[in-house]
């Protein structure tokens, strides 16, 4: 469930003319002595509000546990995490709706939790469902709605947090390849509109030229920063289109080298 997570000890707040995202030597290991998996290893990144950035990566590479640090959901080894607004969002692969629950009462609940009058959550829950293009289901449940709407509904809610950082952690990876098409332009859209910071993680690499600013592509485990790109493709952009093939295709051979060379260590 989305929902706005507490501060933890290792995220802390920063004025608003630094960095609105800093994570500086970020290093998690589960687990003790030779039992022990080094899952990120001295990650170092920031971002800038109001940008989009993909983070890319094989499976296994650290991409979901790396969020789950930001999002306060676990404890860094060492390192920190800088954040500028300390109640993030988070977006799963699984839209986590509670299936007793209409799309309007499921959207609504972060206002209900924190106390928002009702004129004022109807008036955020309207205009977020019509963002969404969930206005005319607002009264449905969850077993009546397709995959992408339930994803459209889980957005909406994680929207409805009004946080200014979204973390989106491979939200579209379960669902077929034109809805995610869709998708794609609907999140766009949204994220023009909001002015919003998204972390997106995916295993996809044109999915992430397609919508980030920047992509920073994760090397296998123990996760680093093996390098990162500047997405200066005009918007909209297409999926198949030459520009965000031509990039896909350079991610893909320097993800292909990590990998060949992880594997002969």
């Amino acid at each position: 469930m989305n929902v706005a997570f507490a501060r933890r000890p290792a995220v802390l707040t920063v004025e608003a003319d630094d960095a609105f995202v800093t994570l500086d030597g970020v290093t998690k290991v589960f687990g003790n002595g030779k039992r022990s998996t080094t899952a990120l290893e001295n990650v170092s990144l920031e971002l800038n509000q109001g940008e989009f950035v993909c983070i890319l990566g094989a499976s296994g590479c650290g991409k979901s546990t790396l969020l789950s640090l930001i999002a306060g959901l676990d404890k860094v080894t060492s390192g920190t995490i800088h954040i500028a607004d300390g109640r993030p969002a988070v977006m799963f692969q699984e839209p986590a709706l509670l299936p007793w629950l209409t799309v309007r009462r499921n959207v609504e609940l972060p206002m209900r939790i924190h106390g928002t009058d009702t004129d004022a959550r109807n008036q955020r829950v309207n205009h977020l469902l019509s963002m969404v293009g969930l206005i005319d289901f607002a009264d449905h449940r969850p077993h009546q709605l397709s995959g992408g709407m339930r994803q459209r509904c889980a957005l909406a809610r994680a929207l409805a947090q009004e946080s200014e950082l979204l973390l989106m952690d491979e939200p579209f990876a379960a669902l077929d390849a034109l809805t995610r098409d869709q998708l794609h332009d609907d999140l766009n859209r949204i994220w023009q509109e909001t002015g919003k910071t998204i972390i997106f993680v995916t295993h996809n690499v044109r999915e992430a030229v397609r919508l980030g600013d920047r992509v920073v592509l994760m090397t296998p485990r123990p996760g680093r920063v093996a390098q990162m790109w500047d997405v200066e493709i005009t918007r909209p952009r297409e999926l198949d289109s030459f520009e965000v093939s031509g990039l896909a295709h350079e991610i893909t051979m320097r993800l292909r080298a990590g990998a060949v060379s992880n594997g002969a260590e």
